[in-house]
């Protein structure tokens, strides 16, 4: 039978940071499956910054007048594929809509891992987290007794990165964060030795007051003034890991990527490296050797802020953007 579900279209390419009136929620119904294809009803939708890139690039990024694609899990209600039975759990990209047909090769059937929410595929077993633990063991190579420093460190990409840091043995683990009551939280819950509000100061002083005799390991998901601080606290040899730069999205005149003191890597032998996930898939299953037992263990937590409801997920969007969420933001519809 026609299944009705509901989407969210971009109907129109920011300028700047995006609004609300660039999305409309639109109705309809899906056509009933072919051979091969199966019918997931979404249970989390995942929103994350990078999504704001592909909203303005009118050549490679999203179509207008189209749902939007976001990660996503749920399970299958209905099929005529083999290979996904109905109750499967699975995770896509056919993100901001309340359904969606798939056929196997665009999902990856998870894991039934007793003990571990379904949401966590989208948190810290999920890109954020694989994000997390690319940056630290792949590219920035972090050894047990290195001091470790993450920006952005409330958010999905750090909360993991800090918990994973101490996992590896860092001796010490310190983030950055846009509120007091974000500090406190990474220090008072997940483990951090220390935390700053980069609205506080200065970042430079603010991170040589939290590492006064430096770093080893930066994981980078700012850029501008966190990254040129990093780099002067960095220790000879260390290593920059390059996420994201949230500091440069949506803005009109970003500060130049560049920081002035870029040639200190030169003078110290420090490594910057940047990455994409998505290069490194191979490496989900070292993820869930690593993180599922300490999940279910209590000794590694999945901060998330969630929305309820899919009519909030333009909010939740928006509210990531800003620094609203502590953690992964989501919406459970």
């Amino acid at each position: 039978m026609p299944v009705p579900f509901r989407a969210v279209h971009q109907i129109a390419r920011p300028t700047g940071l995006p609004t609300a009136d660039l999305f409309a929620f639109v109705d309809g119904v899906l056509p009933a499956l072919a051979e091969g294809e199966a019918l997931v009803e979404n249970a989390f939708l995942s929103v994350d910054p990078y999504m704001l890139g592909l909203m303005d690039d009118e050549e490679d990024g999203y179509p207008l007048h189209a749902p939007l694609e976001g990660r996503a899990v749920g399970r299958v209600v209905e099929s005529r594929s083999a290979a996904l039975p109905v109750g499967t759990a699975v995770i896509h990209r056919e993100g901001w809509r309340t359904h969606a047909v798939v056929a196997p090769g665009q999902v990856r059937v998870l894991p039934e891992l007793p003990g571990v929410p379904l949401s966590a595929h989208l948190s810290v077993l999920g890109g954020t987290g694989l994000s997390a633990y690319v940056g630290l063991t792949r590219i920035a190579g972090l050894k047990p007794g290195e001091d470790f420093f993450v920006s952005a460190a409330a958010g999905g990409v750090g909360t993991a990165a800090g918990q994973l840091a101490r996992l590896l043995g860092a001796r010490r683990v310190v983030g950055s964060a846009g509120s007091a009551a974000k500090t406190a939280f990474l220090t008072g819950e997940l483990g951090f030795d220390a935390a700053f509000d980069y609205h506080a100061g200065p970042v430079a002083e603010l991170l040589a007051e939290a590492a006064p005799t430096g770093i080893d390991v930066y994981l980078d998901n700012v850029g501008g003034e966190h990254l040129e601080a990093a780099i002067g606290a960095m220790r000879d040899y260390g290593r920059i890991a390059w996420c994201g730069a949230i500091s440069q999205y949506g803005v009109a005149t970003p500060a130049p990527a560049a920081p002035h003191n870029l040639f200190e890597l030169v003078a110290r032998s420090v490594r910057l490296e940047g990455f994409l996930v998505r290069h490194h898939l191979d490496a989900q299953q070292e993820l869930y050797d690593l993180l599922a037992p300490q999940l279910r263990s209590g000794r590694v937590r999945a901060p998330e802020t969630v929305l309820d409801g899919f009519d909030h997920i333009v909010e939740a969007f928006l509210g990531v953007l800003a620094g609203a969420n502590t953690g992964k933001m989501l919406v459970r519809i």
